[in-house]
């Protein structure tokens, strides 16, 4: 498993608040342009369908479909997720490092989870001085 972290602005209330939101994923996890959630939402067992661009340079730009799996969800601190194609198991872990801090630690199976905690980083920043 591959990692990176970074600390965001914002208490862990917000961060975990954006990130419970299933069309929210496709703002900062690479590859992903939109999720369909099914019923479940944000709950363990819930399949939510996701959409992403593949580039070939064959064959061009097209979209394609697959399954992002929600395994396992501990409110406020951590949760995990399995995404069929390309096959990659994610752990997403949150922990307050003040008030108005989070520590955000990404570990994937396959890729760099670098540029998607950079994104989260970019996106929630709710206690940033203007």
């Amino acid at each position: 498993m591959s990692e990176a972290s970074l600390e965001l602005l914002a208490p862990r209330g917000d961060v975990w608040g954006f990130l419970t939101e299933p069309y929210h994923l496709s703002d900062w996890w690479p590859g992903i342009t939109g999720v369909d959630p099914d019923l479940r939402g944000f709950a363990p067992g819930a399949r939510w369908k996701v959409h992403s661009t593949k580039r070939n340079i064959f064959t061009g730009t097209r979209v394609v479909e697959t399954l992002v799996l929600i395994r396992e969800i501990d409110p406020f601190e951590r949760w995990t997720w399995h995404l069929l194609q390309p096959a990659t198991d994610v752990e997403v872990q949150l922990r307050a490092v003040a008030d108005d801090r989070t520590l955000v630690r990404v570990a994937v199976s396959k890729g760099n989870p670098g540029l998607a905690v950079k994104r989260l980083y970019d996106l929630v920043q709710t206690a940033a001085e203007l």
